[in-house]
């Protein structure tokens, strides 16, 4: 067995904490050597150090799979980057509209610091702005000129207000066969490679440390999340997730706030609670 889990909204609660039973989960995974990887739209340094240190976890999959890192080295395992020219071209297109942007690049979020001044316009849960916040690295100056400086651009993002903003944008961004276009939030867009999503580096993961792909399981919450889902042997989608998702998933387990990943990995494994 493998496990594959997205976190916000899946693996931690409503208020972004690693519930008790979810961290028993890690621990007992952790006890009979299997592999928990995170697997998120957050940059590397996003993912916070509770989850990156535990002893079940080796490998961690961010920026919804454009980069597949090995913890202990710190080395890039696999980079599917979206690039200087694409990102650009996002960019300015979303310039206009009534949005903020993220540069995801090198393992970081980049935001420019107006614009993460303006991230209460946008977001109204005090934990999800709270964990915006806490992950953002702010910029000051040109963005062209600051993407221009970045080694590795992973992915971009961002969040909307309006709705015609966002259909506007997505109209455009749909045409561009080679991105992928998924969201991990309701008023966000987020922009990848064609070939970096959660599912292409589960495989991919599977491959290198040659475990089947149908010993996978994956848990996911949103839009994001459903490639992943559909890669693993066992696809599962927390109570809360999205329509879609649940859909895509061959198991529905509770809820993220009712510990779901926690409470299925533990009976998978024989532990009673």
């Amino acid at each position: 067995m493998i496990v594959f889990s997205d976190l916000d909204g899946t693996f931690f609660d409503s208020h972004k904490r690693i519930t008790p039973i979810n961290r028993q989960a890690l621990d007992e995974l952790a006890a009979r050597g299997i592999e928990f990887v995170p697997c998120s739209g957050r940059p590397l340094m996003g993912i916070v150090p509770e989850i990156l240190q535990h002893p079940a976890v080796h490998y961690a999959v961010s920026a919804n799979g454009a980069l597949v890192s090995d913890l202990a080295s710190g080395k890039a395992l696999h980079r599917v980057d979206l690039g200087l020219e694409r990102a650009l071209w996002f960019f300015r297109l979303a310039q206009g509209h009534d949005v903020v942007f993220d540069f995801f690049a090198d393992g970081h979020d980049y935001m420019l610091c107006e614009q993460i001044e303006r991230l209460p316009e946008f977001v109204s849960d005090p934990y999800v702005l709270g964990s915006m916040r806490s992950t953002r690295t702010p910029f000051e100056g040109d963005p062209v000129e600051f993407a221009h400086s970045l080694g590795h651009i992973e992915r971009v993002g961002v969040y909307w207000r309006d709705p015609a903003d966002r259909d506007a944008i997505e109209e455009a961004v749909r045409c561009d066969q080679s991105v992928a276009v998924v969201r991990s939030y309701a008023n966000n867009i987020e922009v990848s490679d064609r070939d970096a999503t959660k599912g292409a580096a589960l495989t991919w993961l599977c491959g290198h440390l040659g475990i089947p792909r149908e010993d996978a399981l994956g848990f996911g919450d949103n839009i994001n999340d459903i490639s992943m889902i559909k890669a693993a042997g066992t696809g599962v989608a927390v109570a809360n997730a999205e329509p879609e998702v649940r859909a895509a998933a061959d198991v529905v387990a509770m809820s993220n706030d009712d510990a779901g990943v926690g409470r299925f990995v533990l009976d998978r494994l024989g532990v009673s609670l």
